[in-house]
C-alpha cells in the first residue's frame, strides 16, 4: 500500500509458512523475514527492485533474528539446530550449541562466524524483548550489527542471561553485562554505537534502565530512582524513554531530562482520584522452600496494624517464565493482578507473591529447575516454604490462609490444594493445568514413554485428590486455546467423585488472558466474595 494511503493493501509475496521478524535494509530497497515452517525456519530477503527472494542458506534447522550489515551487503542470524528436545515445561539446561551465521543479501551463501560452547548457554534464551511474550518465537532484537562490525548477541553461559560481542569476522566472545542479574528488553541506537536494556542489577526484585557502549562496554544506569523502568526506548535525536511504574503509581511513559532524571510524559493520564496513598509499598523478602532452596518473595502489609493476627493470601504468578516486582508490573495482565493484591491487603490480608522456582530473573538453574513441572514438580518446595514462612509470622492467622494463581499459577493453587489442603482455608484457581499428560497432549506435545507419563501424572494434583478436602473456586474461559478448559472438567470430575466442596465460574466466549474487562472483574470479585465467605468461617481460636 502507498505510503500516502491511496489505492488498496495488496499481498508483498505469498509464503508456505508463517512470517515474522520483518526488518528493513539500511536503504530501503530490501526486506529480511523470517518463514516459519513447522519443523524448521527460513529466512528470506524480499528486493523491491527485482521483486526477488533470496533464502540465505537454507537448512532444515532454525533461523531466525536477521540483523542487516551497516551497507546492508549482508545479514547476520541466529541459527538453532534441530533436535529432539523434551516437551513444554520440562526443564533443559543444555543441547546442541547454537550459532550465528551471516549471509550475502544477493547471493545467500552464509557461513558461521561463532558457535556457543556446550553446556550452559547452549540451548538458545532470547531477551524478553525478543520473544513479544509468545515462547519459542523469537524476533530481530537479539542480534545487532555494530559500525565496527561487531555483532551483540543474549547468552547464558555464565548462567545469565547477558550480552556479548563477537567480531564478524570471528573470534572469541566477550561480554558487556557482567554479574548475577539478566537483560530483560534491549534496544539499539541508530548509531549503532550503544545499547539501552533494562535489567534487575543491583536491585532484584525491580528493574531499571542501563546503557552500555556496542565497542568498550562498561554498562551505566541512566538514571538513580526507587522506581520500576522497562521496555526502553531510544529517540530519533538519542533521548531516552521506558515505563515506569512504583509499588503505588502504575505503569506510565517517561522520558530523560538533561538533568538525568525521569520526567513524566503524560502525568495527567493518571488522574488525581487514583488511590496512590491507599496503597502498600510491598516489601522484598525471601524464605527457605522445602528443600532449602531460597525463594523471593513480595510480602504486603496491611497500613492497619493491630495486635490481632490478619488472614493472609498466598498469589502465585503464571508462565512459569515471569517475575513480580516490588510495583506495578510491566506485564499487562500482571499490572492488573498487583492491583488485585493491593486491593486484597485493602481488604485486610496479608499477601506473599512468590516467584517460585521456574520464574525469571534468578538465572538459568533457578528459570530451568531440576525436576520442574511435570518433571517432578519440585517448584512444591517453594509452596511449602512459603506456607511455613507465614505460619512464622506473628501477625498471621495461619488458620486463615488462602492460596490463588492463574494459568501456572492455578496449578500452584491445586498443588497446594491437593498436597498441603490442612494448611489452606481456601483456594481461587484460574485456567490451571491438572493433569500433565493429558494437558501436553491437548496442546500438541505429549510426553514420549510410560515411565515419564507415570512421573507426569504423578506431579499433577489429580494425582491426589483424595487429599484435597479445602474448598476451591474454579474459574475457566470456554475458549482457553492455552489451557484447554478439559483441564477443568477433568479437576471438576475428581472433586465430585470425592464430594471436595468447589464452585465453579465458566466465562463464555473468553481467551485464556482475559480480553474484556468485565471478564477480569468476574475474576477479581468472584475471587474477593469468596475468600471474604470462606476464610471468614475459620478464624483464630481464642487465647
Amino acid at each position: 500500500m502507498a505510503a500516502s494511503g491511496d489505492g488498496d493493501a495488496q499481498p508483498l509475496l505469498i509464503d508456505q509458512g508463517t512470517v515474522d521478524s520483518l526488518t528493513w535494509a539500511p536503504d530501503g530497497k530490501r526486506l529480511a523475514f523470517v518463514s516459519h515452517r513447522g519443523g524448521h525456519s527460513l529466512i528470506g530477503v524480499y528486493d523491491f527492485v527485482d521483486q526477488t527472494i533470496v533464502w540465505l542458506s537454507p537448512s532444515l534447522d532454525y533461523d531466525s533474528s536477521p540483523a542487516f550489515s551497516p551497507d546492508g551487503a549482508r545479514i547476520a542470524f541466529v541459527h538453532v539446530p534441530a533436535q529432539k528436545t523434551p516437551p513444554a515445561f520440562f526443564s533443559q539446561r543444555s543441547g546442541r550449541p547454537w550459532s550465528i551465521w551471516t549471509a550475502d543479501v544477493k547471493t545467500g551463501q552464509g557461513r558461521r562466524v561463532w558457535i556457543a560452547d556446550a553446556g550452559p548457554g547452549s540451548v538458545f534464551h532470547p531477551t524478553r524483548s525478543a520473544t513479544n511474550d509468545v515462547p519459542d518465537v523469537p524476533s530481530a532484537t537479539n542480534l545487532f550489527w555494530t559500525n565496527h562490525d561487531d555483532l551483540v548477541f543474549p547468552w547464558e553461559k555464565s548462567g545469565w542471561l547477558h550480552l556479548y560481542a563477537v567480531p564478524v569476522r570471528g573470534g572469541g566472545a566477550r561480554a558487556l553485562t557482567v554479574g548475577k542479574f539478566e537483560v530483560t528488553h534491549v534496544v539499539f541506537s541508530q548509531d549503532r554505537k550503544r545499547l539501552v536494556y533494562s535489567s534487575s542489577q543491583d536491585d532484584t526484585d525491580r528493574l531499571h534502565t542501563w546503557t552500555v557502549d556496542a565497542e568498550h562496554g562498561s554498562a551505566v544506569r541512566t538514571a538513580q530512582s526507587h522506581a520500576i523502568e522497562d521496555y526502553p526506548q531510544i529517540g530519533a535525536d538519542g533521548t531516552l524513554f521506558a515505563l515506569q511504574s512504583d509499588g503505588n503509581q502504575p505503569l506510565q511513559p517517561v522520558a530523560l531530562s538533561a538533568g538525568g532524571q525521569w520526567r513524566r510524559l503524560a502525568p495527567e493520564a493518571i488522574p488525581s482520584s487514583f488511590p496512590s496513598s491507599k496503597l502498600v509499598m510491598p516489601q522484598a523478602v525471601t524464605f527457605t522452600a522445602k528443600d532449602g532452596q531460597e525463594t523471593h518473595a513480595q510480602l504486603f502489609l496491611p497500613h492497619e496494624t493491630n495486635s490481632k493476627p490478619h488472614p493472609a493470601i498466598l498469589f502465585f504468578h503464571g508462565g512459569p517464565q515471569r517475575q513480580m516486582f516490588l510495583g506495578f508490573n510491566t506485564n499487562r495482565s500482571y499490572s492488573w493482578i498487583y492491583a488485585f493484591n493491593q486491593y486484597l491487603v485493602a481488604e485486610g490480608y496479608i499477601v506473599l507473591s512468590v516467584n517460585y522456582r521456574g520464574s525469571t530473573g534468578y538465572g538459568l538453574d533457578y528459570r530451568e529447575a531440576d525436576n520442574l513441572g511435570p518433571g517432578g514438580s519440585s517448584e512444591l518446595n517453594d509452596l511449602v516454604g512459603a506456607i511455613t514462612y507465614l505460619r512464622g509470622r506473628q501477625d498471621v492467622d495461619s488458620h486463615r490462609l488462602g492460596i490463588w494463581g492463574p494459568s501456572y499459577g492455578g496449578l500452584m493453587t491445586a498443588l497446594g490444594l491437593a498436597r498441603a489442603s490442612d494448611a489452606f482455608a481456601a483456594g481461587v484457581d484460574y485456567a490451571g493445568i491438572h493433569n500433565w499428560s493429558t494437558f501436553l497432549s491437548s496442546v500438541g506435545d505429549p510426553i514420549d514413554g510410560r515411565d515419564a507419563n507415570r512421573q507426569a501424572v504423578e506431579s499433577s494434583p489429580i494425582a491426589t485428590i483424595d487429599q484435597w478436602h479445602s474448598p476451591v473456586l474454579l474459574v475457566q474461559a470456554d475458549n482457553d486455546g492455552v489451557v484447554p478448559s478439559q483441564q477443568a472438567a477433568e479437576l471438576i470430575e475428581g472433586l465430585r467423585s470425592h464430594n471436595i466442596e468447589h464452585d465453579v465460574i465458566m466465562i463464555p466466549n473468553e481467551i485464556h488472558d482475559l480480553a474484556r474487562y468485565s471478564s477480569w472483574m468476574m475474576l477479581f470479585n468472584a475471587a474477593d466474595v469468596y475468600f471474604g465467605r470462606q476464610l471468614n468461617k475459620r478464624s483464630a481460636p481464642s487465647p
